[in-house]
């Protein structure tokens, strides 16, 4: 009896340690290997976020992205990439626009807020500037800033970043400039945020190993 139990115990550990190496994300499937690498440009971990606010998924992801930001410390870095074509350019712009006059922090999560539940159609630029006067902005001073010349450059710096990384959906996100996952690679936003944890602690180990 008792080497019965002790043989159904060890049976146990190994179907535990098994489930546990099959949790590891899997390099073609939850995230592929950018070969070459790309070059970044900070000594901390570098995540890019690609996103578009008209994305429900994106939106979805908000809270998930906070919190982890919040946990991973001060030894990584966060940067927002809007997605860009022809018909998403629009919301690359108004992010630019916030980004530059100072509201990105305050207003980021609001536009998915208002675009998506009250329907306010914020990628069109009379929704969009009335939404910013109601919000306390100087409506002009914000549509001469998402207009310029600095905004469309960054607009266009953006949609050939997404050709540099080979986005092909979002939410995206690269990791140290050599991992790429999503959403849709991952298997859904919970999932992607898992997978963004473990290879950020494998860079880690990987720089350490240096």
């Amino acid at each position: 009896m008792t080497r019965h139990l002790a043989r159904l115990g060890l049976l146990f550990l190994l179907a535990c340690a098994c489930t546990i190496a099959r949790a590891q994300p899997v390099a073609g499937k939850e995230y592929v290997v950018l070969d070459p690498p790309r070059a970044v440009k900070s000594d901390k971990v570098e995540v890019l976020e690609f996103f578009y606010y008209g994305c429900p998924v994106c939106y979805e992801a908000q809270p998930h992205i906070a919190r982890w930001q919040l946990a991973a410390g001060p030894s990584v870095e966060l940067t927002r990439v809007p997605a860009v074509s022809d018909a998403w350019a629009s919301f690359a712009r108004v992010y630019y626009a916030l980004e530059t006059t100072g509201l990105l922090p305050r207003l980021h999560w609001p536009i998915y807020d208002n675009h998506h539940f009250d329907d306010r159609r914020l990628d069109e630029e009379p929704n969009l500037l009335a939404w910013v006067a109601a919000n306390g902005i100087d409506a002009g001073r914000f549509k001469e800033v998402w207009h310029s010349i600095d905004t469309r450059q960054k607009v266009e710096f953006a949609r050939r970043t997404l050709g540099v990384y080979e986005v092909r959906g979002v939410p995206s996100f690269v990791v140290d400039g050599r991992y790429l996952t999503s959403a849709r690679m991952a298997g859904g936003v919970k999932e992607a945020m898992a997978v963004i944890e473990h290879l950020v602690e494998r860079v880690r180990k990987e720089r350490a190993a240096k």
